[in-house]
């Protein structure tokens, strides 16, 4: 019985409902409902762990920074890329972390040919910190008189921080920066008041996860408009975090939170992934009910989840390429196939008929197979139909979800699933983008998943 749990991560804490979503009216976060779901004598121990995001450096808050003209700094923005002759305009920045997409700096300016000075005094607080820079493109970044960081040179986002520390106090600071496509962004960035302490964090999550029975770790993703993602795995250090607290030695659960697909190096060192998406304001109780077996999951991946991001694009129903899927130091074949999912029993599929197994262009046919739940419990599965043309006057894809239904079983019990596959299952769009069905040999295939195929058959269309 388990009666220490660790709960480790932010995400636990944290309702998150997604973007778009408002606040809620009454979110129940992951590690309240899981309070709630032990009982009585069961100890809970929560680790926050590291970030989301990594914060060994952050923008420069607008108290930090004045000029002559008030607080802020002084911002002189050129009409070309060199600085030179009279600024278009002069404003005050109260602070610089500026993103130019579609846009420029101000009136006058295009948005792909300009440059910006920025002058003014910065304090630093107790402790020092060093300057940085992230951005795209080029700067120049002064303080006190030295240049600190010179990279006046057009080149992709990055971030730089300075070598030198500055002390505590008030501090002459220069930053020169310069746009030539458009799409720019930049930060002026310090570590001011920031503690690196994932390592120390992540030290506190394995302690705890040692003093307990099971550790649920719960990770989440950053994403939304204007955060597309890069890399695919979890960001800051919750990768780290996963991989420490799986070498404790204790069973280990990882609950994913995100609306997109994540990358699993860490995935062969814990016992199991629950993706609960953004599970909304009730999702620390459903989450809970699954953990404790209350609810067997049924879920299904609606997106294919690579290996790693150089796989990408990575579908199912992809069309015919005539080489081989795998790489020189990878595999084609995804981390987890679109239409995926686990649950606490199984199911086995048997028995394919086609009736007819040949149709006419306007006939149909009934494809029909038995599930047996062949586990201990009870349970739902997703039965799933694809399809493959054979040979087309255009390229089809390899494989196409047809169809799929849900059904529900006590252990040991059967039934039979049917679909109907007629015009609308078999259509296509010709070379002149006209609907038609094709005479030929149809690949009926049913499964658990798209990489999952249980039965097969063909179906012939005259």
């Amino acid at each position: 019985e388990t009666r220490r749990v660790a709960v480790i991560g932010r995400d636990a804490a944290q309702a998150r409902l997604g973007g778009y979503s408002g606040p809620g009216v009454r979110p129940v976060s992951i590690l309240d409902g899981i309070r709630a779901r032990l009982g009585a004598g069961a100890m809970l121990t929560y680790t926050p762990g590291p970030p989301r995001l990594d914060t060994d450096a952050v923008v420069v808050p607008p108290g930090s920074l004045a000029s002559d003209s008030g607080p802020g700094l002084r911002g002189d923005y050129f009409d070309n890329i060199a600085l030179s002759g009279a600024p278009e305009f002069s404003r005050t920045d109260r602070q610089v972390d500026f993103r130019w997409t579609f846009n420029s700096p101000g009136a006058g300016l295009t948005n792909d040919w300009y440059a910006v000075r920025w002058t003014g005094t910065i304090t630093v607080s107790a402790g020092g910190a060093r300057l940085g820079v992230d951005g795209s493109d080029g700067w120049r970044l002064w303080a006190d008189g030295r240049l600190l960081i010179d990279d006046w040179t057009k080149r992709s986002s990055r971030r730089l921080m300075a070598d030198q520390r500055l002390d505590p106090g008030p501090h002459q600071i220069r930053l020169e920066y310069f746009e030539t496509t458009g799409n720019a962004r930049v930060r002026l960035m310090w570590d001011a008041g920031v503690t690196p302490g994932w390592r120390a964090e992540i030290d506190s999550a394995v302690a705890a996860a040692r003093a307990s029975d099971v550790a649920i770790v719960v990770a989440g993703i950053e994403e939304g408009e204007f955060r597309d993602r890069a890399l695919l795995g979890l960001p800051g250090h919750q990768a780290d975090l996963v991989e420490a607290v799986a070498a404790a030695g204790k069973p280990v659960v990882v609950v994913l939170i995100g609306g997109s697909a994540i990358t699993m190096p860490w995935l062969e060192h814990v016992g199991a992934v629950l993706d609960a998406w953004y599970p909304g304001e009730a999702g620390g109780e459903a989450v809970a009910d699954i953990l404790w077996g209350s609810v067997n999951p049924a879920g299904r991946l609606p997106i294919t989840f690579p290996v790693s991001e150089g796989q990408l694009p990575l579908r199912y129903n992809h069309k015919p390429t005539g080489r081989g899927d795998d790489y020189l130091d990878q595999t084609g074949q995804p981390l987890f196939p679109f239409g995926f999912g686990l649950s606490y029993t199984t199911f086995d599929y048997r028995t394919l008929r086609i009736t007819p197994d040949t149709i006419g262009a306007n006939g149909t046919a009934t494809v029909t197979c038995t599930i047996v739940n062949t586990g201990q419990r009870a349970g739902d599965e997703v039965v799933q139909l694809y399809i493959r043309d054979e040979l087309a006057s255009v390229a089809r894809p390899v494989m196409e979800l047809k169809g799929f239904q849900r059904v529900h079983l006590k252990p040991g019990d059967s039934v039979d699933v049917n679909f109907v596959v007629g015009r609308e299952t078999l259509k296509m769009l010709d070379r002149q983008m006209r609907w038609t069905i094709e005479p030929g040999q149809f690949r009926i295939m049913v499964g658990a998943s798209s990489r999952d195929i249980r039965l097969r058959g063909e179906l012939t269309v005259r």
